[in-house]
């Protein structure tokens, strides 16, 4: 039942709401309520740029470090003898 109630499209079904809210809080109370909802809107979208703004900044602020090209490893010396082995290895 929800769902259908989701998304009213029709001209009917906005002019029945309508109906209701005006039978609900009367004529006089209708533009200070969208007086409110209109504020709320306004901070709204006036927390969001601020969010945005300060997105911004931080990403300029403090750029990626960039991965710096690593010098290859020096091959290991291969000795001329062979390592020895321990006598507690063979046990």
């Amino acid at each position: 039942m929800l769902q259908n109630w989701a998304f009213l499209t029709s001209t009917t079904d906005w002019i029945i709401i309508a109906v209701i809210v005006i039978i609900l809080f009367g004529g006089k109370k209708i533009p200070e309520l969208l007086r409110g909802v209109g504020r709320g809107v306004g901070e709204l979208q006036k927390g969001l740029q601020e969010g945005k703004e300060t997105l911004q900044k931080s990403m300029v602020e403090e750029p990626e470090p960039t991965a710096q090209p690593v010098a290859p490893a020096a091959p290991a010396k291969k000795s001329a003898k062979p390592a020895k082995r321990s006598k507690s290895a063979d046990a």
